[in-house]
């Protein structure tokens, strides 16, 4: 039997049901158009800049703040007028648009926030006990930026409704590295307007400006037994020294932080790269520091440490092709003795081993105490310039012609674009006469009010010179944070002449205590976190901080 079709009026009932339903739709589409939400927009033009909150019109106002979805647009750090995509990033839902101001607005923490301390004398900070252990300060909201405004280290800033318990406030920190080693950081005075604006007060960030914080935890970066290499001059727990307190201070500069040392990606940066440190024992002092730091960081099978004498000194890390080599040179300027045996400081030459410092990709120089000596302790006999052989000359002068020797001969042979050039500011001492001796010191100085023994005249000289130079020179400004640390000396428990002192040499500290350089683990090893900060952060060196 074949099959009839439906009847008529069957299909019609099917037809109008689904009118009806488009139908439906059509009018649900156009009132959820008509009755859509306003969207609120924040944009931070810069960091520099005020950021400024504005709506876009909505013929509901009301039905925007009951459900508005907010939306953060963060254009780049920089300042160049390259065009570039924002990043938008959606948000929950909040309440009401003040909170929403509140969160994108952080405030900078303070200095209790990001390193608390169990009690603080004239800068200074101390542990209650030697078993105490400080929490680091938190780094997890800090963007960091070179002085071109791309980005060096970035995490992502905090975008929580969640309220501080403690301040009920929204709180995160935002740095950004105006110069080498110095950052910018947002005040707790800023605030927002009932506008939208915001006011940002300024301060910056010197990282040699701080204190000195007991880190039990994190510090020494290295423990003394691991670097066969150190000398006995510099190797105090080994010589016997009884205390060991003065291993676990750590820098903490005021306002920001110093990234923590990580010896393999400073091998990592400097892959293929030759560094060389030229100076007096200070450097020499530093070098061998920085070769521990690293040597602990490298198979030990894939490390060589050459020691010819206390002239010339190498380590190679040979998995990364990497070298950091010691040149000997107290004065920068040759120091030359004649056939009967006086002895000439050529102040308007380099010495000779000047050709072999050429073509380093880093260097980093010092000079400064050797030019104080006097008596039999003074080095040489004449003076020779340009005028001729002098035999008396004011130290300063001496001192100012040989650095400007020196900066004339970077200006010629460095390249600036392949060589980082620093200059390590003077080491300070910790003698008898200048009221904070070394002898028997097992904590830093608490108070600014000391003698200093060190010229500042001679501080000034460095300065202004390399502030005179063409070519970018970083200026390691340890001098001020080093004066804290008359516990750090090397004391008795140390060499002389390449020989341990004796149990009665040890009992003449006056005549034996040596209060110029220092332990290691110890001192030296900040200063060389603070050469790895200026490769971490990578920006264009500026002269003084």
């Amino acid at each position: 039997m074949e099959s009839l079709p439906p009847p008529l009026v069957n299909r019609k009932w099917l037809l109008c049901t689904l009118a009806c339903f488009l139908g439906y739709l059509l009018i649900s589409y156009s009132l959820q158009k008509v009755y859509r939400p306003s969207t609120t927009i924040a944009s931070f033009p810069d960091l520099d800049g005020t950021a400024h909150v504005s709506k876009k019109p909505s013929t509901v106002p009301s039905l925007a703040e009951a459900s508005a979805e907010t939306y953060v647009e963060v254009p780049p750090v920089s300042t160049a007028p390259a065009p570039c995509e924002a990043f938008v990033q959606k948000l929950e839902p909040t309440p009401t648009p003040p909170s929403v101001i509140a969160a994108m607005y952080p405030r900078a923490t303070t200095e209790a926030d990001a390193s608390p301390q169990p009690s603080a004398v004239a800068g200074m900070a101390f542990s209650p006990s030697d078993k105490a252990e400080l929490p680091s300060p938190d780094s997890s909201l800090v963007h960091v930026t070179n002085s071109s405004g791309s980005p060096i280290m970035a995490l992502p800033p905090k975008q929580s409704n969640d309220v501080d318990a403690n301040t009920s406030s929204y709180s995160s920190q935002i740095i950004t590295t105006k110069e080498i080693l110095t950052a910018e950081a947002t005040t707790p005075a800023a605030r927002a307007t009932e506008e939208g604006n915001v006011v940002k007060e300024k301060k910056k960030c010197d990282v040699f400006d701080g204190r000195w914080v007991y880190d039990r935890k994190r510090y020494p970066l290295y423990p003394s037994q691991w670097c066969p290499f150190l000398t006995d001059q510099v190797s105090c727990q080994r010589n016997g020294r009884p205390d060991s307190d003065y291993e676990h201070w750590r820098w903490q500069p005021n306002g920001c932080d110093l990234p923590r040392f990580n010896g393999s990606e400073m091998l990592e940066r400097w892959r293929g790269k030759r560094v060389v440190i030229v100076g007096d024992s200070l450097n020499r002092n530093m070098w061998e520091s920085l070769a521990c730091m690293l040597y602990s960081s490298v198979r030990r099978k894939r490390a060589d440490v050459k020691l010819h004498g206390s002239d010339y000194k190498v380590f190679r890390a040979l998995d990364y092709d990497c070298s950091v080599e010691f040149f000997w040179s107290p004065f920068l300027v040759e120091l030359k003795e004649r056939e009967d045996h006086a002895k000439i400081l050529r102040l308007d030459k380099l010495p000779a081993e000047e050709r072999r410092w050429l073509g380093a990709d880093v260097m980093v120089f010092n000079t400064g105490h050797w030019w104080t000596h006097r008596g039999k302790m003074r080095a040489w006999n004449y003076f020779e310039c340009s005028e001729g052989l002098m035999e008396d000359m004011e130290a300063e002068e001496a001192f100012q012609r040989a650095l400007r020797t020196w900066a004339q001969w970077v200006d010629r042979n460095v390249d600036p674009a392949r060589t980082a050039v620093f200059f390590r500011s003077i080491s300070p001492e910790h003698k008898r006469e200048n009221l904070h001796w070394c002898y028997n010191q097992t904590h830093p100085i608490t108070n600014d009010t000391y003698l200093q023994q060190f010229p500042r005249s001679m501080v000034s000289l460095a300065e202004t010179t390399i502030g005179k130079m063409r070519t970018p020179v970083t200026y390691l400004n340890i001098t001020r944070l080093s004066e804290y640390r008359r516990d750090a000396h090397t004391s008795i428990y140390t060499s002389r002449q390449g020989k341990l002192l004796t149990a009665e040499q040890r009992k003449e500290p006056a005549r034996y205590a040596d209060c110029s350089h220092w332990c290691l683990p110890g001192l030296p090893d900040t200063w060389n976190v603070l050469l790895f900060a200026s490769l971490l952060m990578g920006t264009t060196p500026s002269i003084i901080s």
